[in-house]
């Protein structure tokens, strides 16, 4: 039996190690290729270059064909389906996101979704995942990808390791009705976990910037101090210290 053809991308882009560990997880069981931007494009949605030319260089450092696309995130998987791979992809992943993906206005703003997105759109099951850090963790990994601790270090092998397990029960699977798996992991995490149902939750940030000086402006995301959630929320989950899933329906793909 053949096995399946996976596409990965995120939006931390394609030097990130949390995208790394989950290709070389994948790779034991699937045949992966990865399709990867060229830098982070957080906080992009599903935006597409529509000027200017993409270029695509092939990526070293990986146990299976990759590629650095200097565009966003739907651009990587729009263009390695349409021009890389070589053939259908049974599968479309996107992460791990370095930082969770839940709640409305994040999950619809992510680049990280929006990989998995334009998967679903053109026909494949697809998924996302991401994890949540404390503040500390999150502000170090961006200012050194591999300043990672033994704690975190665990906690995305185990990441790692269940993003490769529900992958294997997804590939495949037909996408008549344009669902993104919206998977997000607490931290710490472990295999122990597991992972439960839930459904987006509503989130209110408020204005998303701050004046720098004069008319000028400057983005300052930061979470509400509190934001209490209903019950089976993904945000709830989080808060609880447990792992949600999220199906995310976007419509009907026809008959």
């Amino acid at each position: 039996m053949a096995r399946p053809l996976i596409l990965v991308s995120n939006d931390d882009g394609i030097d990130a190690p949390f995208l790394r560990r989950l290709v070389a997880v994948l790779a034991r069981d699937a045949e992966v290729h990865v399709a990867a931007p060229g830098g982070e494009r957080s906080w992009i949605g599903k935006a597409m270059s529509r000027h200017g030319d993409i270029v695509v260089e092939e990526a070293a450092g990986f146990p299976c064909p990759a590629w650095r696309v200097e565009g966003t995130p739907a651009d990587c998987v729009n263009l390695a389906i349409g021009h890389l791979l070589p053939r259908k992809p049974d599968l479309v992943l996107s992460g791990i996101n370095v930082g969770f993906n839940a709640g409305l206005p994040l999950i619809l703003s992510s680049g990280t979704v929006a990989a998995a997105l334009e998967g679903a759109l053109l026909g494949f099951p697809a998924a996302a995942f991401s994890l949540e850090l404390p503040p500390e963790i999150f502000n170090r990994l961006k200012a050194d990808p591999e300043a990672m601790n033994p704690e975190t270090e665990l906690t995305l092998q185990a990441c790692c390791e269940t993003a490769a397990e529900f992958a294997a029960g997804l590939a495949g699977s037909e996408n008549r009705e344009t669902e993104v798996h919206n998977i997000n992991f607490p931290f710490p995490y472990s295999l122990a976990h597991g992972i439960e149902r839930t459904r987006p939750g509503r989130l209110n940030l408020g204005s998303l910037y701050r004046r720098a000086s004069g008319d000028r402006f400057r983005f300052d995301f930061h979470l509400p101090q509190e934001s209490p959630q209903e019950a089976l929320t993904d945000l709830a989950c989080l808060q609880s210290g447990r792992a949600s899933h999220s199906v995310l329906r976007f419509g009907s793909l026809g008959q």
